[in-house]
């Protein structure tokens, strides 16, 4: 009866997972009523929103580097590298990208995303965003993917125990194929779990809340900004733009 102390660990493994995972899917609920209210007051979104919205804080950073580099203000190297053209910034955005680059008036592209990005003006904008109901806050994303992960795990915790008391237990303890299929039943519990998580949850594990999806599929792409805001890096026609802000860090490459 070795196999039924494993069996228990299984089902309380299963019954914890998708009871946190229930609870913070009920909690989400309750947060979407009144963040759509708040969003569909909303007039628009400007381009350094919709970029916030459809890839974080990195990609507020990117559309900066690309409109400065299209006003000739910064020059994006292939080689990975921002060289300042101009030293004035024209509004908060270009001034945090300046900041980041340093005195010196160079530095890798990747400090640079990685400076802007976690400068104020991005934070303030996030939490711009979460009021209005348009962003998902850290802690719901956070929460909602640490729900699913302990779903998985129990789910595969299920599979290991289920295996060790078939093959790995002595032969006068090994369940008969009736008792092994008890081992069925957390499993399909979590797969299950995992499934309905999958349209349900899966939303809250993004940057922009279903009401920030909504307020970015009525934004317009035809503007090369627009579309870099909304599809990142990768839709860029100039292909050597593309390469510098896809470019390694320049330390990979062995450059000082």
């Amino acid at each position: 009866m070795l196999w039924l102390p494993l069996l228990l660990v299984t089902w309380a493994a299963a019954a914890l997972s998708v009871a946190k995972l229930c609870l913070t899917a009920a909690a989400l609920a309750d947060r979407h009523t009144g963040g759509v209210r708040r969003a569909l007051a909303s007039a628009g979104l400007t381009l350094h929103e919709a970029a916030f919205l459809a890839g974080g804080p990195d990609r507020v950073a990117e559309l900066t580097m690309v409109s400065m580099h299209r006003r000739q203000r910064l020059l994006l190297a292939r080689t990975g590298w921002a060289t300042v053209v101009r030293p004035e910034g024209g509004d908060e955005w270009e001034r945090s990208v300046l900041t980041a680059i340093g005195p010196e008036g160079q530095s890798p592209i990747a400090a640079v995303r990685a400076g802007a990005s976690a400068d104020q003006p991005v934070r303030t904008l996030a939490d711009k965003l979460v009021f209005s109901g348009l962003a998902v806050p850290d802690a719901t994303r956070a929460a909602v993917r640490s729900a699913v992960r302990a779903v998985r795990g129990a789910a595969a915790l299920t599979v290991v125990l289920a295996l060790t008391a078939a093959l790995l237990l002595p032969a006068q303890h090994t369940p008969a194929a009736p008792e092994l299929a008890w081992f069925g039943l957390p499993l399909v519990l979590t797969l299950g779990c995992l499934v309905i998580a999958r349209f349900e949850c899966r939303p809250y594990t993004g940057w922009a809340s279903p009401a920030g999806r909504r307020m970015l599929r009525r934004l317009s792409t035809g503007d090369p900004l627009a579309a870099v805001a909304v599809g990142g890096v990768g839709a860029l026609d100039d292909e050597a733009l593309r390469a510098a802000l896809t470019s390694p860090h320049p330390r990979e490459l062995g450059i000082r």
